[in-house]
């Protein structure tokens, strides 16, 4: 096994560790790297869709969009949950993509009064680009850790964020 290498948080939970002995530290230790880490992976983010010009709002509709298969459309409703933003919201976002060639609106065929969103060419080239430039910065994150490790870290994961499933 190989020697945990020391990092500021350490020093972070030393310092709290001085003046506070009577806490129990532990909760610093792994949410304090669990931010720091997520403020690289926001940083990565960013730059991967900077990089393919687009922004992290207009990933997420595109990204929805795409994991949704061919013909990679939804209706407004499906994009609300897939995004967790209000319908207001939702609307100003389709229109700023679909005015950059980015989705197209149709109407439902299944619901005269309704629409469904529609991921154009242009709109997977950009979200399929921009996946790509992120799962290469999210493997360089990972990279010191071997596969098994990899995994026991997702397990991990998942079971701190079990309690805020759906919300």
């Amino acid at each position: 096994m190989r020697e945990p290498r020391r990092d500021e948080v350490d020093e972070l939970v030393e310092a709290w560790a001085r003046e506070r002995s009577d806490l129990d530290l532990a909760p610093v230790a792994v949410f304090s790297r669990i931010s720091r880490l997520a403020r690289h992976l926001d940083l990565a983010r960013r730059a991967a869709f900077t990089t393919h010009g687009i922004e992290s709002w207009e990933f997420d509709v595109l990204a929805a969009l795409r994991r949704a298969g061919a013909p990679y459309e939804l209706s407004p409703g499906r994009l609300l949950r897939e995004t967790l933003v209000t319908s207001g919201t939702m609307t100003n976002r389709v229109d700023r993509l679909a005015a950059r060639g980015f989705v197209e609106r149709s109407p439902d065929p299944a619901d005269r009064r309704g629409v469904i969103v529609r991921l154009t060419g242009e709109g997977k080239t950009a979200v399929d680009g921009a996946f790509e430039a992120l799962l290469d910065a999210e493997r360089g994150f990972l990279a010191d850790l071997p596969a098994a490790e990899q995994d026991q870290l997702g397990g991990l994961l998942r079971t701190l964020l079990a309690p805020f499933a759906g919300s």
